[in-house]
């Protein structure tokens, strides 16, 4: 039975959260806190000891390696980290994963709104737990992002493995064919400057490669988060200004290559401006169409990969040769 990853994500944290870690006062020794370790007890690969108030309030957390270098007469207050990062007991297993991937830490705790520690997850938890459930998925997405799914394939006959992959082949095919109309419609163009033949596999590759990034970041956005015009918006507006720059900077590039290459300014500019133009497009087709696919209740990673490449190679291509016959 296929895991919901979206719901998974969304589980709270305590859920997963351990209770075997020892709580030690901040008036305590370093004797007197390893004493209480060894009556407490602690579970495995306890790397942090929390230090709480008379009112079991977090205020510092201890090292095992600094625990068990100060000197025994040493006051936990003074060799305590004070400055934490806290996990609250209301986050949700998305928000403690960022927390894992943005700070590298091998543990946090989880603290109530009175920053009562309530619990402490681990790096060993996740990689155990929660990590492993993205890795059984990662397979299946993979075979999703081209078109059908892997349950669909697996120990099927050639037939019937055929029937799930050949339609989703079909946009491909089509675009392919529209892409050679397309070329064929500009061919007097072409023959204006053969430099545009010479790069129109490189100048797809770039949009290709763009529309496939910004359509795996809005499906991997689109598992955990509900879309709205505002969420759209801003995924917009930030996928935008990172295509621009990409384009530029490749637009940049390519440019300067063909004006060394062969001296033919115009071209030179021709082709690294509908690099700029083409990646720009490509990101908004691979930020919308699994965005629209998911508005209309259709499984984005199915029909997206597909979709997104056909679009962006068309877009790509009236870039491409439009701006050439305007300025060629």
């Amino acid at each position: 039975m296929k895991h919901d990853s979206a719901h998974h994500f969304q589980e709270p944290i305590l859920k997963y959260a351990r209770t075997d870690f020892a709580r030690l006062p901040v008036h305590f020794t370093v004797q007197e806190a390893l004493n209480a370790i060894r009556q407490q007890g602690i579970g495995e690969k306890i790397v942090y000891f929390y230090v709480v108030a008379e009112d079991d309030r977090l205020v510092g957390v201890v090292p095992t390696r600094r625990l068990l270098t100060a000197p025994l007469e040493e006051k936990l207050q003074n060799i305590m980290i004070t400055r934490m990062v806290v996990i609250p007991h209301t986050a949700t297993v998305l928000e403690a994963c960022e927390q894992f991937i943005l700070h590298k830490f091998l543990a946090f705790p989880v603290v109530d709104e009175r920053r009562r520690i309530v619990g402490m997850v681990d790096v060993q938890l996740f990689t155990g737990e929660i990590f492993d459930f993205t890795e059984r998925e990662q397979a299946e997405d993979v075979f999703e992002m081209l078109g059908f799914r892997l349950n669909q394939v697996r120990d099927a006959t050639p037939l019937r493995a055929f029937r799930y992959r050949f339609p989703w082949l079909m946009p491909t095919v089509l675009s392919g064919t529209l892409c050679a109309l397309l070329a064929g419609a500009y061919e007097l163009t072409l023959a204006r400057s053969i430099l545009l033949a010479f790069f129109l596999t490189l100048v797809l590759a770039l949009g290709e490669s763009v529309s496939i990034q910004s359509m795996t970041l809005a499906i991997q956005t689109l598992r955990a988060t509900r879309p709205t015009w505002a969420w759209f918006g801003k995924a917009l507006r930030r996928e935008m200004t990172t295509a621009l720059l990409l384009g530029l900077g490749c637009g940049i590039l390519v440019s300067l290559i063909v004006w060394l290459w062969r001296g033919v300014l115009p071209a030179a500019l021709v082709i690294g401006g509908s690099i700029s133009l083409s990646l720009t497009g490509a990101c908004f087709v691979g930020l919308g169409i699994p965005t629209l696919l998911h508005a209309l209740r259709w499984d984005p990673k199915v029909a997206a990969g597909p979709l997104t490449l056909a679009l962006a190679d068309i877009f790509t291509l009236l870039c491409y040769f439009n701006l050439a016959a305007l300025f060629l």
